[in-house]
């Protein structure tokens, strides 16, 4: 099975996606992370159906099975994350001083490249921490 990546952030209200195999195609959805995932297949069906119907060319991908994958911004994956850890928590998962995950949280700092693949490898280490336990 193919990917799509969602360029995903989080608004005010809710988050927004863009994705570089759909020209053009922007969604945005206040509310829960939930609704916004089930607005963006909603959005990019509705979107291969007008390309049908208009004969106007569209990506293959979308002709077979393909799974979306939503990749956040660091300011928008930290911010959702805010409410569910204490950056005391992400410092000790990412290795990252949790004053400068504050100040990328809030747009004060952006990381550089190397500070991204950290907060990136100390999440998906906690994950497949998470994933390997048994109840």
């Amino acid at each position: 099975m193919e990917t799509v990546i969602i360029e995903t952030a989080r608004t005010e209200n809710g988050y927004s996606g863009a994705c570089k195999l759909l020209p053009g195609w922007i969604v945005a959805e206040g509310g829960d992370f939930k609704s916004f995932k089930a607005y963006v297949k909603e959005s990019i069906d509705f979107y291969i159906e007008c390309a049908k119907k208009d004969g106007t060319a569209y990506p293959s991908i979308f002709d077979k099975e393909y799974e979306l994958i939503y990749k956040f911004d660091v300011q928008s994956l930290l911010e959702y994350y805010r409410g569910i850890f204490s950056f005391s928590a992400l410092q000790t998962v990412t290795g990252i001083n949790q004053k400068q995950l504050a100040h990328y949280a809030s747009g004060v700092a952006k990381p550089r490249k190397s500070q991204v693949e950290k907060i990136s490898a100390g999440l998906h280490r906690l994950a497949d921490e998470l994933n390997s336990v048994t109840v």
